[in-house]
């Protein structure tokens, strides 16, 4: 069993993060982008150890507050959607323009 790498994770995530809407400004992006670093760096803060490479779509929302709201984990592996609900789920990210009740969906993948 290898550990999760933060890299891996962050590169994933990165790459990954998509807004459920069909605008695709250069303002619209900035929250996504953003988005995607924050949760990568939750994500990737502690390591978890797999056998096989795990995969998951996740969908999301966030709060008034500014939290991570998770809305559904689709995955066949019970040890991801753990892992991501969580360390993500009610986590405060730092986002100046945002759309209260927006959702995204990202996929996770963690190697092994």
């Amino acid at each position: 069993m290898k550990k999760i790498s933060l890299a891996i994770v962050m590169l994933f995530v990165s790459v990954s993060i998509m807004a459920n809407d069909n605008k695709k400004s250069n303002n619209a992006d900035k929250p996504a982008r953003s988005l995607s670093i924050q949760i990568g760096e939750i994500l990737g803060n502690n390591s978890i150890k797999v056998e096989e490479d795990l995969t998951a779509n996740v969908l999301f929302t966030l709060n008034e507050d500014r939290e991570i709201v998770i809305l559904s984990v689709t995955t066949d592996s019970e040890v991801i959607e753990h892992y991501v609900k969580s360390k993500l789920n009610y986590q405060k990210v730092n986002l100046d323009n945002y759309r209260e009740g927006r959702t995204y969906t990202i996929p996770v993948r963690i190697t092994a």
